[in-house]
């Protein structure tokens, strides 16, 4: 039995023969819901502000990452004198890149699942699989995206990097949600996600499951490079993984 606990970094799953899989932790933009770089382009708008100028690749390199983190990392590229790089600076940003991320969530038309996530949790549910979220985003945005698309219908919970003491690539999130959804044992667990970070954060946790969706931030290519246990393009493609069907 593996408990969750610690945060190391360093854990690794020897299991030979996987289980069957009872949770499923799945990251949000870009794996579950659709993305049309709205988080790139709120991350470059706040930072503008700040008279910030960065690109889409420097955003793009930092996705799946805790937002404040991301955005110290950010600056540290941009300004030579770190020691102006303040908490609460990072925080003013941080805060600005909410309230955009939210207006966004709430209000633009074109929020919606990713293509056929919702028949993939249906099948998971039927199965008996636990179903959580996780995300570098902090809480009112993940509730903003939960809202609005209802899917307080579908998943059991949801992890946000504002919860835990260190967001990915480090494994809290994953325990977090295996403590919420008692689930013992790392190796019954699946990661799914569409960053480096969610896969070195799956391996991190030692989870039975590390899987790449390759048609978010970052390209299969990208995705090889990381460790995992399988790269798929469409969230249906998990089923047979799992041994499961819709």
């Amino acid at each position: 039995m593996i408990v969750p606990g610690a945060s190391s970094y360093l854990a690794v799953n020897t299991n030979n023969m996987l289980p069957s899989v009872k949770l499923i932790v799945f990251d949000v933009a870009g794996t579950t819901l659709a993305d049309h770089q709205e988080v790139h382009h709120c991350l470059q708008k706040a930072l503008a502000r700040a008279d910030v100028s960065i690109s889409y690749e420097e955003a793009n390199r930092v996705m799946g990452y805790p937002k404040p983190r991301a955005i110290r990392l950010l600056l540290q590229g941009h300004w030579e004198d770190h020691s102006v790089i303040t908490s609460e600076r990072i925080e003013v940003i941080h805060d600005d890149f909410v309230l955009s991320m939210v207006e966004h969530y709430q209000n633009a038309p074109d929020v919606r699942p990713k293509e056929g996530v919702l028949e993939t949790w249906q099948a998971l549910r039927s199965a008996g699989v636990i179903i959580a979220l996780d995300t570098g985003f902090s809480r009112p945005i993940a509730d903003a995206i939960i809202e609005r698309l209802h899917w307080q219908d579908y998943i059991n919970t949801s992890v946000t990097s504002d919860e835990v003491k260190q967001g990915r690539p480090h494994p809290d999130m994953i325990f977090t949600a295996m403590e919420r959804t008692g689930v013992g044992d790392v190796s019954e667990v699946a990661k799914v996600g569409d960053t480096a970070s969610d896969m070195q954060q799956g391996t991190a946790a030692g989870c039975g499951w590390v899987v790449g969706v390759t048609t978010g931030a970052y390209s299969a290519a990208d995705l090889e490079k990381e460790p995992h246990t399988h790269l798929i393009e469409q969230l249906p493609e998990l089923l047979p993984i799992l041994g499961l069907s819709v």
